[in-house]
């Protein structure tokens, strides 16, 4: 009875709060590091990634630990905020609201809450389209020498097969897989290219520009959600020593305004410059 009162309290509900954000931070970083490829790698490099993402066995435990964060955190952060209203029925005076608390932190709910829109939106048009749609296969300009530029496909086992060869009936593709014809004997892995769709997505004539608006004020939403949030998981957490606040400080710096500026220079990068 004394567990599950515990794990029904407010004071357990803010761990996990603390616990999960702090891990979403973590995918943050991890994240961010992938994308940046889109402006200082090239295709391949972006594509690689994308495929090492999606196949590799320990990323994808990871990646069901963060949509499960993210689902918990979602719904531990509403029923706190219901909690937290029901304990105030009244309110307190809001005669300067600014001077004794900030923007982000009297906005918590209505900031996860439009960054739950902004990640449902963003999986529908990424995560979703690489792992269950029809996707094309990275394609990359060679010149044999004698010979016009043909383009061919470049797979994973670093192999060049021609496109003509699958026009000409010598392959069969399945998928992103390469076989014989007629036969389940898979000759090669091809790339998905998430690039290409990427930057079609932030470059399209008629949608591009509304879309990468969007993404940058997600971010703005995401560095004020995190502005308060990555600081009070350490509170919450009871990490709030004084010879560790400057590292904290200089942490929340980082993560609060510098990871959602480079993720909004991408979709900006893209658009403009790309």
């Amino acid at each position: 009875m004394a567990k599950s009162a515990l794990l029904k309290s407010s004071l357990a509900k803010k761990y996990w709060m603390a616990l999960t954000g702090l891990f979403l931070c973590l995918f943050l970083v991890g994240h961010l590091a992938g994308n940046l490829q889109l402006i200082f790698g090239d295709a391949s490099a972006f594509n690689e990634y994308a495929l090492f993402m999606t196949t590799n066995p320990a990323v994808k435990v990871l990646s069901y630990v963060t949509y499960i964060s993210i689902l918990f955190h979602a719904i531990d952060g509403i029923v706190l905020t219901i909690q937290n209203k029901k304990a105030r029925p009244i309110g307190y005076a809001k005669n300067n609201a600014a001077a004794n608390s900030s923007f982000s932190s009297r906005n918590m709910a209505i900031l996860g809450t439009l960054l739950l829109v902004f990640i449902v939106t963003h999986m529908a048009n990424f995560w979703a389209k690489m792992h269950f749609a029809e996707m094309p296969l990275q394609k990359v300009e060679v010149k044999v020498e004698g010979q016009e530029p043909v383009l061919i496909y470049k797979t994973v086992q670093q192999q060049a097969i021609p496109v003509n060869a699958v026009e000409m009936g010598q392959l069969e593709v399945k998928g992103t897989q390469f076989f014989q014809p007629g036969t389940d004997l898979k000759v090669a892995d091809g790339y998905k290219d998430l690039h290409k769709i990427t930057v079609e997505f932030f470059k399209n004539e008629k949608t591009g520009l509304i879309a990468t608006i969007a993404y940058v004020l997600a971010m703005v939403v995401l560095g004020f959600h995190l502005s308060h949030g990555f600081g009070s998981a350490f509170q919450s957490l009871g990490v709030n020593n004084p010879k560790y606040r400057g590292c904290i400080k200089g942490l929340s710096f980082i993560i609060a305004y510098v990871i959602p500026a480079l993720f909004a220079i991408i979709p900006v990068y893209i658009h403009f410059f790309k």
